[in-house]
């Protein structure tokens, strides 16, 4: 599913000096796998998750998508990858606000030049338990209804790689248990999950931690009793 050989991204401060956030990562991740992605803050993360996410494009190397090369795809080609192959969920929800449940949840469909499915947004709601909030504005949703709301907006075009970004970083630990079921039961129907967390209890829910340090991969460790 994920292949990145010797990726690097370098950004350029405002007075010119090169900052390197990625330095010849390497490694592959199959399909149906569920990997935890970790790191102290300024590891490189993010950097990594916007170039898995088709957010951004490496400096140096190859990324390939489901056997499609990604490094060097133009900024459409990229939105194309976006909306049809992967599934996003932030720690901050990224909900638009004056919007209802359901609204949310649709975006994808319209973002992908597909016609609009009410129905499938409905269900997906239904699916994680916001069937009667469904037509709530963001603003009155409790976080952890909100992130249940993101991961129904993620899978709504049926992507094949989740990209979860601290899903349970804003929540109380039962909003936060809910949240890791839905994601296991995602996990469970063949979906490629990638999980970004710094919490041991929600990494141990993969299979696998990819640990990244001052911008290189210091470890790829498999998690012994994950489930």
């Amino acid at each position: 599913m994920i292949e990145l050989l010797a990726v690097s991204k370098t950004y350029t401060r405002a007075d010119g000096a090169p900052v390197a956030a990625l330095a010849g990562v390497s490694f592959s991740i199959d399909a149906g796998e569920m990997v935890a992605l970790r790191g102290p803050s300024g590891s490189g993360k993010s950097s990594l998750l916007n170039i898995l996410g088709c957010l951004d494009t490496p400096s140096a190397g190859r990324y390939l998508l489901a056997g499609e090369e990604v490094s060097r795809c133009t900024d459409r080609q990229l939105s194309r990858l976006r909306c049809q192959r992967i599934g996003f969920i932030f720690q901050s929800f990224n909900l638009l606000p004056r919007t209802t449940a359901v609204e949310n949840v649709e975006l994808p469909m319209a973002y992908a030049g597909r016609a609009v499915d009410r129905a499938r947004a409905l269900a997906l709601l239904d699916r994680v338990g916001l069937s009667a909030r469904a037509h709530h504005y963001a603003t009155e949703l409790s976080g952890g209804e909100q992130q249940r709301v993101a991961i129904a907006r993620a899978v709504i075009n049926d992507p094949p790689l989740i990209l979860a970004d601290e899903p349970t970083g804003n929540l109380d630990s039962a909003a936060g248990a809910e949240v890791m079921r839905l994601l296991r039961e995602l996990h469970a129907e063949g979906r490629t999950v990638l999980l970004v967390t710094h919490d041991d209890e929600i990494a141990a829910a993969a299979g696998r931690e990819l640990r990244l340090r001052d911008g290189a991969l210091v470890g790829d460790t498999a998690l012994a009793g994950a489930g």
